[in-house]
């Protein structure tokens, strides 16, 4: 079996062992998320943090966001421009959100786009070692490159629950790692930067 099959069998196991998370549950173990690292991730305030709002059965960041917002982060979403790309557009308190591809929500396109500082991930699955698998389609990895084209390092904080890990992601060349994971067991960190 290839790194690529063995990613895409895993992928498929641990967002069907997602999906079987009752929703009442979901929430209650995001809401954990959100005491776990609403005041454990450091960072100034005016830093860029960029999260995203839930589909099909992820975590619900809200709460951490409003967080993080609270203690001065400026916030934004992914859009999805096109098959290869997203962007990170402002999430402004009170701004209306439309629909911006594969079944997210966000701002409408005439909100900023800003360059994260610290980026709150989705993922299918992870290991110990702070490696991930995403849904398959390369989105973040292609903006986590784009971003360190321009000379930025993104903080990048896998968001799952502790049902997605697995042993062993199998980590290809080109794959980006995490610097922490959230999940509503806590916060696990691979960098220093956090705290």
């Amino acid at each position: 079996m290839t790194a690529r099959e063995l990613k895409a069998q895993l992928r498929n196991e641990r967002l069907s062992a997602r999906d079987a998370i009752p929703p009442e549950e979901r929430a209650s173990k995001s809401r954990a998320m959100a005491d776990h690292a609403g005041d454990a991730v450091g960072f100034a305030p005016g830093t860029i943090v960029s999260g995203f709002l839930p589909i099909r059965s992820e975590a619900d960041l809200r709460p951490l966001m409003a967080r993080f917002a609270a203690r001065g982060a400026r916030l934004c979403v992914p859009a999805i421009l096109d098959r290869q790309t997203i962007v990170f557009r402002e999430l402004a308190e009170g701004a209306p959100l439309v629909a911006t591809g594969f079944g997210t929500v966000g701002p409408a396109d005439n909100a900023a786009i800003l360059d994260p500082e610290i980026m709150l991930v989705p993922l299918s699955a992870f290991d110990i070692r702070g490696h991930r698998i995403g849904y398959g389609a390369g989105h973040y990895d292609r903006a986590i490159g784009r971003l360190r084209e321009k000379g930025l390092h993104p903080k990048l904080i896998g968001i799952a629950f502790d049902c997605q890990e697995v042993a062993h992601v199998p980590d290809e060349p080109h794959d980006i790692s995490l610097d922490a994971i959230l999940t509503e067991s806590g916060l696990r960190f691979f960098a220093s930067w956090i705290g």
